[in-house]
């Protein structure tokens, strides 16, 4: 299970900082919960949706946040954009889910050979650099996770991105983490991305004083 106060510190940022988004005038009501929700998608169903998550990337990759909407997504894909909407409620959902499929290929560092310490490290660095390299995509996941408090979809997304970056820092450090030391690491990488995102850092810049502070982290109390 996430820890709920790392999750809450993005939903606290999104909040504070960004107005919610709506959806795209035309948007059909349809819920996201049918053939979009995870684990309930049956083959055809999980091919149509990594189509349109794909041409969703291949999009980002070419067209800055604003100009990119689900029915050109959907265009793109080659399925009716009721379809689209069938598995993605609103622009944000889309790139949030885009941010999580990224997240979900970042691999679990559980070599018992490396120091705890450098698995943590490791993991985090390669979390964070998810969209380094792609400044479109990333600036649209920064706008979409951050201002997407107002749809269900997004938060939904969100948490499940909580959950997956949550289970490889456990994993990375090994049985008998730590809870607070979790949270602490949550904490940290999520307020970590935000200073990437704002512009503040490079997500290569953030990844180096991350990994001091991991260590400061995971240095404490280890006397005890």
């Amino acid at each position: 299970m996430p820890n709920q106060a790392a999750v809450g510190y993005v939903g606290q940022v999104s909040s504070e900082s960004v107005a919610a988004v709506t959806p795209a005038n035309g948007a059909p009501a349809v819920p996201s919960t049918v053939a979009g929700a995870p684990g309930t998608r049956n083959r055809r169903q999980e091919e149509t949706f990594r189509k349109v998550l794909t041409a969703g990337v291949e999009m980002l990759r070419e067209k800055s946040y604003a100009d990119l909407t689900v029915r050109a997504v959907a265009a793109r894909a080659k399925v009716a954009p009721a379809t689209a909407y069938t598995y993605f409620s609103s622009k944000n959902h889309l790139i949030a889910e885009v941010y999580l499929d990224l997240v979900r290929q970042v691999p679990y560092f559980t070599d018992v050979n490396e120091p705890m310490p450098s698995r943590v490290n490791q993991a985090l660095r390669h979390l964070a650099l998810v969209v380094a390299d792609e400044p479109e995509v990333a600036a649209a996941c920064t706008a979409a996770l951050l201002s997407g408090s107002g749809d269900p979809a997004v938060r939904t997304v969100r948490d499940r991105i909580g959950a997956e970056i949550h289970r490889r820092i456990v994993s990375a450090i090994g049985p008998g983490a730590d809870p607070e030391k979790v949270s602490a690491l949550e904490m940290t990488f999520f307020g970590a991305l935000v200073n990437a995102g704002s512009g503040a850092f490079t997500y290569h810049q953030i990844t180096d004083r991350l990994s001091y502070v991991v260590s400061l982290i995971l240095e404490s109390g280890a006397s005890r």
